[in-house]
């Protein structure tokens, strides 16, 4: 089945999606830069102090010494998360604690005010959604950054200084390259951050701190399965080529398709197929076990393929939907891995093992392929993945819908520094543009 936004929506809905809605837009946008500022009036916390009346936040009992030199520290290594006016604000946030400190109320609820403005500009840098990202649901999208909702919850924090560090610290993956580059900075004196590191960190800001997703790296070519937010297994993937890039993705798995149909993108049926069938006759075209067929969808018409003017197909003037049947020459191999999105990118096995063991594997359509299917099948659904009989496209419901992460990281930690590998798709360049150009499958 080709996921369209109405199949999307309604598989959602019948598969407990956590948003009503199945269909996104793709989102182009350059990628994060050293020069980010965010704009947040000083009315707008006054306004939030005077409406919802928290409890002081940074003076409850005096000054809170130790979350201020916490935020301070902060602020001062904000440009390493593409916040640059963080040591700015550092000297504000100083300047005005060291009026506070006369004990005088006003500099006291000036110094209050202008650390809790610091702060909402860095949690709103911080939790700014991945440019280029396709969110296909809401609730993936980095949030908690309306200024109310800021300082209620520093307000209520039972400690500020873990909210501060929890805060700063977006998931593991982006502690360690941030810290390391920030380290090796402070090490040589240059503290300007490569625009390199800050692209990378803007793509893997969306990536959970915590809980049971999956991961799949299209600058490695590596998918990663996660528990309570740690690495528990991983495996080599074949992902998008620097034509036809893996996309930027978030969304949610729901279930796995046994025995799934293959449907031929264009330039394959133009290339490929049909001058094979030109030189090797419909019995190459029957033994693949492929159908011409007039849409694509669940039940699509079959068309006689004795009708079809091959030589317009194979030169491109005539555009055939070729959809391939179960078998062990399916390029989908036996199961496949769908989740929302709108650029029908989905996982799924591969008869064809042998371009793992290549070191560079950009060799999709945009697509997925993984190099163990039964043991990802296994973990996401807690038992041998058996399909449960022959028919074509049989779905089988996970236990519980697991985030998938799409992303492209080109910078490692490697023995104490951060590296970087090529950069294929050209995302990591100050202003580049996020974009993609998929096939509807990949070969």
């Amino acid at each position: 089945m080709k996921l369209t936004a109405r199949n999307i929506g309604i598989l959602a809905v019948a598969y407990g999606a956590v948003s009503g809605s199945g269909s996104v837009l793709a989102q182009t946008a350059a990628p994060a830069s050293s020069s980010l500022t965010v704009s947040v009036a000083p009315d707008e916390v006054s306004a939030a102090y005077a409406s919802y009346r928290p409890q002081p936040i940074w003076t409850r009992t005096g000054l809170n010494e130790a979350a201020v030199a916490q935020l301070t520290s902060i602020l001062q290594r904000a440009p390493f998360d593409g916040f640059a006016e963080g040591p700015q604000l550092a000297a504000q946030v100083q300047a005005a604690v060291a009026q506070a400190r006369s004990g005088d109320p006003a500099a006291m609820t000036a110094a209050e005010h202008a650390l809790s403005s610091a702060w909402v500009r860095y949690v709103q840098a911080v939790r700014r959604p991945t440019a280029g990202m396709i969110y296909a649901y809401p609730v993936l999208k980095p949030h908690g950054t309306r200024v109310a909702e800021i300082l209620l919850t520093a307000s209520a924090a039972p400690s500020l200084e873990q909210y501060l560090r929890d805060t700063s610290n977006p998931n593991p993956i982006y502690v360690q390259l941030r810290d390391t580059a920030f380290a090796e900075a402070q090490a040589s004196g240059n503290m300007t951050p490569d625009p390199r590191l800050l692209a990378n960190l803007d793509r893997v800001r969306s990536i959970p701190a915590t809980g049971r997703f999956l991961v799949v790296d299209a600058g490695s070519s590596m998918l990663t399965l996660y528990e309570n937010g740690q690495p528990l297994d991983s495996m080599k993937v074949i992902t998008g080529t620097k034509e036809l890039p893996t996309p930027l993705i978030a969304s949610m798995m729901f279930y796995i398709t046994y025995n799934p149909y293959w449907h031929a993108p264009d330039h394959l049926v133009r290339k490929t197929i049909a001058p094979n069938v030109i030189h090797l006759g419909l019995g190459y075209f029957k033994s693949h076990k492929y159908d011409v067929i007039d849409e694509w969808s669940e039940n699509p018409t079959i068309i006689d393929p004795t009708t079809i003017d091959w030589k317009a197909a194979a030169s491109g003037t005539l555009h055939l939907k070729i959809r391939q049947g179960p078998g062990p020459l399916n390029s989908m191999g036996i199961l496949k891995f769908p989740f929302a999105n709108s650029e029908d990118i989905y996982l799924h096995d591969t008869p064809d093992h042998a371009k793992f063991g290549l070191a560079n594997r950009n060799l999709s359509n945009g697509c997925v392929r993984v190099e163990d299917a039964k043991r990802l099948g296994r973990w996401l659904i807690g038992s041998d993945p058996v399909a449960p009989g022959t028919d074509p496209e049989t779905r089988v419901r996970l236990p519980t819908g697991t985030p998938i992460y799409l992303t492209y990281i080109t910078a490692q930690v490697r023995d104490g520094k951060v590296t970087y590998l090529n950069d294929l798709y050209g995302w990591d360049r100050p202003g580049a543009q996020v974009s993609y150009s998929t096939a509807s499958a990949s070969q």
